[in-house]
């Protein structure tokens, strides 16, 4: 008979397949209605192990690229258990206790081709050492300053949070606008979001609200990408993007805690960096 937290992995883990799916699907649909083929772009899905032991787990990393819409865009899924090194334990919660772990989670990041639309991240997860939580956000970096776009990706992300506390968006904001803060650029990465960890306190309405979050990504990219993709952009504001992008990957390379956390769990290398932009510029 599985135990209470062995149901909660399967519940989570499925939800999390389930959104990839969903998210690849819709934005399948973008791509077919921008494209003026007959054969719009979609996704390429590989499959990956972790190791030759089936019991340590793997993933499904969803690929886009060179699209009508998107410039690309990945959708990972993994689910992955393991021990973690001796380095590496006291930088996770609960895993001094227990090097033990278990991991499910999907993350997304999108580069688009008009420099007009903003690139967009978006991860859940949840996590289990000798503790269970869950964490997460989203945020949205532009390459060109739209301040009724800021107003709508906050305000929906707003009503989102709303629903489970007032406290919530103003706590999840600021932790958003620390985090993703890039300390020898001595500026942020993008306008923000939230982000989110160590989620713990009530098991159901936390998986309400990560559920939440990730239909909450899904509602403001589809509405923000359709909103502009039709627009027209000059060869200096795709050079601009160039520029934004290489903050980006800085960023990612150097503070991101999802990828240090899957270079440091054996994860897949290609799923872990899909979040890099196919082309950069630096100064």
């Amino acid at each position: 008979m599985r135990t209470k937290l062995e149901i909660r992995k399967i519940v989570t883990s499925d939800w999390f397949k389930f959104l990839q799916n969903q998210i690849c699907e819709e934005f399948e649909q973008i791509e077919k209605g921008k494209s003026r083929s007959k054969k719009s772009k979609t996704f390429k899905k590989t499959s990956w192990k972790k190791s030759k032991n089936p019991m340590d787990g793997g993933g499904t990393y969803a690929i886009l690229k060179n699209g009508a819409v998107f410039d690309s865009v990945g959708v990972n899924f993994s689910e992955v258990s393991g021990r973690f090194h001796k380095k590496f334990r006291s930088q996770i919660f609960g895993a001094r206790e227990n090097p033990n772990y278990w991991a499910s989670g999907i993350s997304v990041v999108a580069h688009m081709k008009n420099p007009k639309i903003p690139a967009m991240h978006f991860n859940t997860r949840f996590i289990v050492t000798s503790k269970n939580w869950f964490g997460g956000g989203m945020d949205a970096t532009p390459t060109i300053k739209d301040l009724k776009e800021k107003k709508l990706f906050h305000k929906k992300i707003k009503i989102t949070c709303d629903k489970y506390s007032k406290k919530y968006y103003p706590k999840y904001k600021k932790w958003c606008d620390e985090y993703f803060y890039l300390p020898h650029r001595r500026e942020t990465r993008g306008i923000g979001g939230i982000f989110f960890d160590y989620k713990k306190n009530n098991w159901e309405k936390d998986f309400s609200f990560v559920r939440d979050v990730g239909l909450c990504f899904l509602d403001c990219a589809k509405t923000i990408i359709t909103k502009k993709m039709n627009s027209k952009w000059s060869k200096k504001q795709k050079n601009q993007q160039f520029y934004k992008r290489g903050r980006y990957v800085e960023f990612n390379l150097l503070y991101d805690r999802g990828t240090k956390f899957g270079l440091n769990t054996g994860g897949n290398v290609n799923a872990i960096l899909m979040s890099l932009p196919p082309a950069a510029k630096w100064k």
